[in-house]
C-alpha cells in the first residue's frame, strides 16, 4: 500500500455500502475519495454486468485516465526545471525536495530563488540550499525574477551542473501580471541556454483536492505545463481527485509528496495507485 494514500484508503474502506463490490458500492466509495463524478461514471459504464466486478476490468479501465511522464531525449546539461504554483502549495519545499531527489542520484544541482515577491520565499529557499549543500542563486526581495533566472542558468553552466532547478511567484490575483512575469522567465531563460526551461512542473495541493483542477488549468493556459507535482497528499483523504486531474489536463503526473522532509518526494506510478485504491475498494 502507498503510505501517502492511508487516509484516502481509509475513506473508501469506511464508506462502501456493502461487503462486496457491486456499482452502488463502487460509486459510494470513489465520491468519497473525491473521484469526480463524471469519471465514477464512466467507469461503472465500462464494468461488465456482472455482480462481482474483476480487479482486471477496473484496473484497465481507471488506469486509462493516466500518462507517464515523457522521457527528454539527450537531456541536456543542465536540465532546467522551472516550478509553478500558488504560493502555499508547498512549492519552495518540492524545490528542495526535488533537489535531494537529484541529488541522491549523483547529480550536481544548483538552486534559483525566483519568487521574489512572497515575503520570506528566498530565506526559505536558501535555509534548504543549506541543509543540502546546494548554492542557492537568489537577487533581492522584490527584484525581478527573470534576471535570477538567467544568473541561475548561466551560473549552472559554467559550473557543470547536471540540473538547475527554479522557484517562482505564484500569486493568481492578476493573472495578467502572473502571465507577463512567468512569459519573461521562459524567455530570457531561453536566452541564458537554448531550450531552458526544458521543464515546466506546476505544484499542486493534494488537499484541495479537486478544487486544484482549476488552478491547474490556469497555470497550463498561462505558461504551457509539461508534467505535475501533487502535495500533501499524506494530509488528505481526498487522494481520488488524481483522476480528474490527469483527464482534465492530459498531462502525466510526474512526483508525489509525501510528509515533511526534504526526502518525501517520490515518482508518481499510476499503476500501484490504481492498483492501491481498487484493493481498498475489495477490502472488507
Amino acid at each position: 500500500m502507498l503510505g501517502f494514500l492511508s487516509k484516502t484508503l481509509k475513506a473508501i474502506r469506511g464508506s462502501k455500502t456493502h461487503k462486496q463490490v457491486d456499482k452502488n458500492s463502487i460509486e459510494t466509495a470513489l465520491l468519497e475519495a473525491d473521484v469526480p463524478y463524471e469519471i465514477i461514471e464512466e467507469i461503472i459504464y465500462y464494468l461488465p454486468p456482472s455482480p462481482l466486478v474483476e480487479k482486471s476490468d477496473l484496473e484497465r479501465v481507471m488506469g486509462t485516465y493516466f500518462l507517464y511522464p515523457h522521457e527528454i531525449e539527450n537531456a541536456p546539461k543542465p536540465l532546467v526545471t522551472l516550478l509553478v504554483g500558488v504560493n502555499g502549495a508547498g512549492k519552495t519545499t518540492t524545490t528542495a525536495k526535488l533537489a535531494r531527489l537529484a541529488q541522491k542520484s549523483g547529480k550536481k544541482v544548483l538552486l534559483g530563488a525566483a519568487d521574489t515577491f512572497r515575503a520570506g520565499a528566498i530565506e526559505q529557499l536558501k535555509m534548504w540550499g543549506q541543509r543540502l549543500g546546494i548554492q542557492v542563486v537568489a537577487g533581492n526581495s522584490g527584484g525581478d525574477p527573470a534576471s535570477v533566472a538567467f544568473d541561475t542558468i548561466s551560473s549552472a553552466v559554467a559550473k557543470g551542473c547536471d540540473e538547475a532547478i527554479i522557484d517562482t511567484a505564484g500569486r493568481l490575483q492578476n493573472h495578467k501580471n502572473l502571465s507577463a512575469e512567468l512569459e519573461k522567465i521562459a524567455r530570457i531563460s531561453n536566452k541564458a541556454m537554448d531550450g531552458a526551461p526544458h521543464r515546466k512542473l506546476l505544484i499542486l495541493d493534494g488537499t484541495q483536492g479537486q478544487n486544484a483542477i482549476n488552478q491547474a488549468k490556469i497555470f497550463n493556459e498561462l505558461i504551457k505545463i509539461d508534467g505535475i507535482i501533487i502535495t500533501k497528499l499524506d494530509g488528505t483523504a481526498r487522494g481520488g481527485f488524481l483522476f480528474g486531474i490527469a483527464r482534465e489536463l492530459e498531462l502525466p503526473i510526474c512526483y508525489v509528496g509525501t510528509g515533511e522532509s526534504m526526502e518525501d518526494l517520490m515518482v508518481f506510478e499510476p499503476k500501484e495507485y490504481v492498483q492501491s485504491i481498487i484493493n481498498a475498494l475489495y477490502e472488507e
